[in-house]
């Protein structure tokens, strides 16, 4: 499957640190056009290269021989030939002399001309560093100087220049050297304010200890405070090594993350190349007041550039993985709400997580001023998360575990698995623990109502939801407490959850953690909470529970058990994965991308199986299928989440309506409904059942 990238709003880009030698100003030409050759192979038209790399960075006093300087412009002329030829954007670091001064710039080259050139502002001259002694900085050029005369070219020249990709609007480019992200007001701020999305530093910053970290902070911070992609180069080890040493180190970060960077001190040129979203950063400025109310008084020229297409294949599932075929060059996690990229990591986030949770019903039993809260356990996966949760607060409260009431329900549907492990983990945790038998109470409610027991539809089901909640609201009030609500995420969203049933609660401290998330805290609970390394049998005993109540599949266990006593109701089959739908749900609500840039992400993220974070592979079809759930579900269920109960935002995305989402209860999905159609039909993909 094979799709333009800029239809997805992303710009494939490379940072490159090229091969030198200081002064052989051919040798390095030669070396930045195989580079950029290379990134035609693979599809970027676009690159950034280091700071004076024509030259090198390291000239010293050859920067004031005209025979260098007249060199550099003929190097200059001859890449923005070969740019014709291979129809390609770059950004390269050279000496500019105008009216007497001499300016160490970014000459942005692109399809065959000098698009602009822009000098550096923050001229170092300290240490290791007399960049002062050979330049000008931006501050000092002529009020009437607007253009330079390059190559035989008339070309504007300025630090007040931004650079806008034709037919990408939103991918607005701007231009800063070395020294001036390391000053305290950088100008990529004041172009950031302005529109740029992409920032891009021509760089010579030499190694010394612990600047490596430093530096990939400094530049992700910075692509953070901006709201833009920021991509690094940085010279490599062919600079002179008279005093200082340089490693190549590049890096391209997004609104914070490190999308990709090179490795240090190669003897050869290094390349990064990655796909940085546009459409993202877009997104997020548009939500975001405080770049709403940013100062815009300065003013900039904005000059345009072209990129080919850049078209990918799209792998799906049942492709062959080949090296070749690369997709889209950046990291898509198909669980993005879970960080597993080292168990210290993992374990730090999980003991954020609840310290969050506990932290929101640790004020609420202050403010109410209880000993006694009352959960309902029914031995899946969001109640005894809510538990541990209960636990928690008490053990920091020392309050006696006793007040934790727990009781679990058994209905018409229940199996022994499930029934078994509730009252097995509260006993073992040393709660309150009641079974309440609803079958009776809920027979006689089909009695009053009319109901067939036969009749295994919604009211059928709502039933047991709701009497569930009768009894814990009525049991809160016989113990002067109140009801801790389990619902989580995944299910809100979907609207899964029985309205003033299991929806009802009177704080819940799941309602921000999704269901993957949900599986992923518990599992880490029954290792490093519970874990076999536990003294106490009874706590090493709870790990095996919540390890069991990790692998039983997900159920409401409102429709009769199975001819052998298993699970027969298994809500996926329902509503479909909670894997797809929680990527879903990042991806719509945390970056408000369409239909069309969901699915085709999701198609790279789950072309292949993976068990080690437990990723299956799903054919375009199911995928395609479940989004359209999803869009129809989270639609007509908003008015469900109007009335949500108090409950505490864990990650960045909450759907409160006091919170972070706002929708009117009766808006209508058609337009969303339709996106999916048109891409059914755009990549002939057949309706899979529903």
């Amino acid at each position: 499957m094979f799709v333009d990238i800029k239809s997805l709003g992303l710009v494939r880009v490379g940072v490159v640190a090229p091969e030198l030698k200081v002064a052989d100003v051919k040798f390095n030409e030669e070396k930045i056009k195989a580079e950029m050759r290379k990134g035609e192979q693979k599809g970027c038209y676009f690159l950034v290269f280091p700071e004076l790399c024509l030259t090198s960075y390291t000239c010293a006093d050859l920067f004031f021989e005209s025979t260098l300087r007249r060199s550099a412009e003929e190097s200059i002329k001859s890449l923005t030939d070969f740019s014709r030829e291979l129809k390609s954007t770059c950004i390269v670091g050279a000496p500019i002399s105008a009216e007497g001064r001499l300016y160490n710039c970014a000459v942005f080259i692109s399809n065959g001309k000098v698009i602009g050139v822009v000098p550096k502002t923050f001229l170092p001259n300290y240490s290791e560093f007399y960049e002062a002694r050979w330049f000008a900085s931006s501050r000092d050029i002529p009020p009437h100087l607007k253009h330079i005369q390059l190559c035989g070219q008339t070309v504007p020249f300025g630090r007040d220049l931004l650079f806008r990709l034709d037919g990408v609007p939103e991918c607005i480019v701007g231009v800063e050297i070395c020294e001036d992200l390391w000053a305290m007001e950088p100008p990529s701020c004041t172009m950031a304010c302005n529109g740029a999305s992409v920032l891009v530093n021509l760089s010579a910053s030499n190694e010394l200890i612990g600047k490596v970290s430093y530096r990939r902070e400094l530049v992700q911070s910075q692509s953070s405070r901006c709201m833009s992609a920021y991509l690094y180069s940085s010279a490599a080890m062919g600079e002179s090594t008279t005093d200082i040493v340089f490693s190549g180190h590049c890096i391209i970060a997004e609104n914070g993350s490190n999308l990709g960077e090179t490795s240090r001190f190669e003897l050869e040129s290094q390349m990064c190349i990655r796909d940085i979203d546009i459409e993202r950063l877009n997104n997020e400025r548009i939500r975001s007041t405080t770049y709403a109310h940013q100062d815009f008084t300065r003013q900039f020229r904005h000059l345009e550039f072209t990129l080919p297409p850049t078209s990918v294949v799209l792998l799906t599932s049942g492709d062959v993985k080949t090296g070749s075929e690369q997709g889209i060059l950046r990291k898509i996690k198909a669980t993005p709400f879970v960080d597993s990229t080292s168990k210290e990591r993992t374990s730090e986030i999980c003991e954020e997580i609840f310290k969050i949770q506990t932290a929101g019903l640790i004020k609420r039993l202050q403010h109410v001023k209880s000993d006694n809260i009352v959960i309902g356990i029914s031995g899946g996966l969001d109640s005894t998360l809510a538990l541990l949760v209960c636990v928690k607060a008490f053990k920091r409260l020392k309050k006696n575990l006793k007040g934790i009431h727990a009781i679990t329900m058994p209905g018409l549907g229940t199996t022994e698995r499930t029934k078994n492990n509730a009252q097995d983990l509260c006993e073992r945790l040393g709660l309150s623990f009641s079974t309440i038998d609803i079958k009776a109470a809920v027979r006689q409610h089909f009695s009053d109502i009319g109901q067939s027991e036969s009749k295994h539809d919604i009211t059928y089901e709502n039933s047991q939801a709701r009497e569930r909640t009768q009894i814990l609201m009525d049991y809160a009030n016989k113990v002067n407490g109140f009801v801790i609500g389990t619902g989580d995420l995944s299910e809100l969203c979907l609207g899964w959850c029985t309205y003033n049933g299991d929806h009802m609660s009177n704080y819940g401290v799941n309602s921000s953690i999704p269901k993957t998330l949900v599986i992923y805290l518990v599992r880490w609970c029954a290792e490093v909470e519970y874990g076999e390394q536990h003294e106490n049998g009874d706590q090493r005993q709870v790990g095996t529970i919540l390890r069991d109540i990790c692998d039983t599949p997900v159920s409401p266990e409102l429709l009769p058990a199975a001819s052998d006593g298993t699970i027969a109701q298994v809500t996926e089959d329902t509503v479909g994965p909670y894997i797809l739908h929680d990527f879903f749900i990042f991806n719509i609500l945390r970056y408000h991308f369409s239909p069309r840039k969901v699915f085709l992400l999701a198609l790279q993220a789950f072309a292949f199986a993976n068990e080690s974070n437990q990723t299956t592979a799903f054919p375009p079809a199911i995928i395609l299928k479940w989004l359209e759930k999803f869009y129809w579900r989270f639609f007509t269920q908003q008015f469900k989440r109007s009335c949500l109960p108090d409950g505490v935002k864990v990650g960045t995305i909450a759907i409160s309506p006091r919170g972070d989402w706002r929708m009117p209860s009766d808006a209508m999905a058609n337009c969303w409904i339709r996106e999916v159609e048109a891409v059914r039909k755009e990549f002939n993909i057949l309706n899979a059942s529903m």
